[in-house]
């Protein structure tokens, strides 16, 4: 919505206007647009306003860089924190209501990582709304999209990236194939740019603060097109996700003054992270809590007592019940309704949750995506991507939080205004383009078909008997997708544990996805059909996960490999570049104006 918004307001735009074009700008959505993720999100969004003390952009950059372990390109940091404070007030021009100070100007808090005077001590940077600035951002701009006019094909699939190649290699985007989930339909979308902005894949993981529907679809349809994701190996885990539910408790909670204790009652944190404690970057809170866990200061939750003792409790007591009920009223009500306890009361159990992927499909400052060859990089003509399914690398190993909604808002609205500069300028209709988008579209009416009419081969071949496969669905491969992942590759892994899921997916998950068929003939609202393809989708970024993950050897950021346990800048101070093939390129990093060095929290 950004990216569109982005393009209609663009100088660009108003020349094509003027020159009486009216390009179609369509907007696919996998949901209703308002059920989309971005309205989970509670924390809020940085930029260095300097509303409640003296901020600057340039400690905002380098609080980016440090919270990245390094890996960010500091020349894309640099843009997403100087225009940072556009962003924001762009958005209160759209109608976010933000929290606000007694002079009326934008209210900010405390965030984990944010910084004054290059980590000297924590600043106000994070803009908020109460705890639902997700909501506030999603509501406005789709708003604001009805307003102007764009359309929206509400619960499409994309189940197709279509993509050809010239003679010489050079990628060019032709189009999308799309399953209209209402109607069963397929259908063929001819266009010449595509802004794929489809979020992320934490339901890879068993425990995820993401909704049901990040399944991974843009990077694999990515993947699957042929081009490459960038540093796909980096997931980070949000330090207080509910014991066993997954659902996320804002860092708004901890930077509001909650405590992190373990059975002891220690607020251990002091002894991890010195100066920074409970507001340490998110992969350092999340190690730690893990680590008290392992050394048998874990604690279980109140609702299963016998169970494992792998949470910590979140204490916020201490905030007052009127504070959890006016600064952090999602808190206060998640706990009560999910838990069954009273923060203002009981502590709270909480464990890492799968939270973000920091890596994603490769793009350059304005949302053109590339492909990473003998060391340079090749655009993909009309191909653009924005939001958590990109990697512009402003997150490194290990996103700052309040950056990622800043990253989907202002590279999207950098999309849209690079989208309107490439139709206005003057270009040819590919008529061969069509006839080859029909043909993919033609190829998945064939797989749906197949789906809905049976197995796409006899379950007995595979040495299972009927039944069984008659027991197996995309929700069941999922689940244990999940579990596998959460075993691997969670917070922490090795090579051991890496390979291992490797040859479980080969070995089983695949056979089985290939497998899979829906137990109804019944095209119009099946979502079973959506779930398989989502299935699908998830393993083949999990195999690109795994791949790249296993190809570093190190530790850096949100990926923490126990047999490589120290960060190793001499051969890894590069960006991962992962083909459906699994092959991995190293991409050098862009280094500026700081240099790396250790990590001192």
């Amino acid at each position: 919505m950004s990216a569109a918004l982005g393009l209609l307001r663009s100088e660009s735009y108003e020349a094509i206007r003027a020159e009486g074009r009216e390009p179609d700008i369509l907007v696919v959505s996998k949901l209703q647009p308002l059920r989309s993720h971005t309205g989970s999100a509670e924390g809020g969004i940085a930029a260095s306003l300097g509303n409640i003390e003296h901020d600057d952009w340039h400690w905002h950059l380098y609080d980016t860089i440090k919270g990245g372990d390094w890996l960010v390109d500091q020349d894309m940091a640099a843009i997403l924190a100087e225009e940072a404070p556009r962003t924001v007030i762009g958005l209160e021009h759209d109608g976010v209501a933000f929290s606000r100070n007694e002079d009326g100007t934008i209210a900010q808090r405390l965030f984990g990582g944010h910084t004054a005077r290059f980590g000297e001590q924590p600043v106000h940077r994070t803009a908020y709304a109460a705890d639902r600035i997700g909501h506030q951002i999603l509501h406005s701009l789709w708003q604001q999209c009805v307003k102007e006019g764009v359309q929206f094909a509400e619960e499409w699939y994309v189940s197709d990236l279509v993509v050809s190649r010239g003679e010489s290699g050079a990628a060019k985007v032709l189009g999308l194939v799309v399953l209209d989930t209402h109607s069963g339909k397929v259908h063929g979308v001819h266009a010449d740019n595509v802004v794929l902005a489809t979020g992320g894949a934490g339901r890879l993981f068993h425990t995820t603060s993401n909704s049901w529907d990040l399944t991974g679809d843009g990077m694999a349809l990515a993947l699957e097109a042929g081009l490459q994701l960038e540093d796909i190996e980096f997931v980070q885990f949000h330090p207080t996700g509910l014991a066993h539910t997954g659902i996320l408790l804002s860092e708004a909670a901890r930077g509001e003054g909650g405590r992190l204790l373990n059975a002891d009652g220690e607020h251990f944190m002091d002894r991890y992270a010195p100066g920074h404690g409970d507001l340490a970057a998110r992969d350092v809170v999340s190690r730690s809590i893990m680590a008290e866990v392992d050394a048998g200061r874990g604690v279980a939750d109140p609702k299963d007592p016998d169970g494992p003792r792998d949470c910590v409790w979140l204490d916020l007591r201490a905030l007052g019940r009127d504070t959890l009920r006016s600064k952090l009223p999602e808190v206060y009500e998640t706990v009560r309704q999910y838990a069954g306890l009273d923060p203002a009361e009981d502590l709270v159990p909480i464990k890492p949750t799968a939270h973000y992927t920091m890596g994603g499909i490769p793009i350059g400052a304005d949302g053109n995506v590339y492909e990473w060859s003998d060391g340079v990089r090749h655009g993909v003509e009309g191909l653009f991507a924005a939001g958590e399914c990109s990697c512009v690398s402003v997150h490194g190993a290990n996103r700052l939080g309040a950056n990622s909604l800043l990253d989907a808002c202002l590279f999207g609205t950098r999309t849209g205004r690079s989208l309107a500069a490439r139709i206005a300028e003057a270009q040819d209709v590919d008529e061969a383009a069509y006839q080859t988008v029909d043909e993919a579209a033609a190829r998945r009416e064939h797989v749906i078909k197949t789906l809905l009419a049976g197995a796409t081969q006899d379950a007995g071949d595979a040495g299972r008997d009927d039944a069984d496969a008659d027991e197996d669905n995309a929700y069941r491969l999922m689940a244990d997708l999940g579990a596998l992942m959460e075993q691997a590759a969670a917070v922490r892994c090795s090579h051991d544990t890496l390979a291992a899921a490797r040859d479980a997916i080969e070995r089983d998950l695949l056979p089985r996805a290939e497998r899979l068929t829906a137990h109804s003939d019944t095209a119009a609202f099946n979502q079973e059909v959506t779930a398989i393809m989502e299935a699908r989708h998830l393993l083949t970024v999990a195999q690109a996960m795994l791949a790249a993950a296993d190809a570093r050897h190190e530790s850096r950021g949100a990926l923490f490999r126990t047999d490589c346990p120290s960060r190793d800048d001499e051969h890894f101070l590069a960006h991962s570049m992962v083909a459906e093939n699994h092959e991995v390129l190293w991409q050098p990093v862009t280094i500026t104006d700081y240099p790396p060095k250790a990590r001192a929290y």
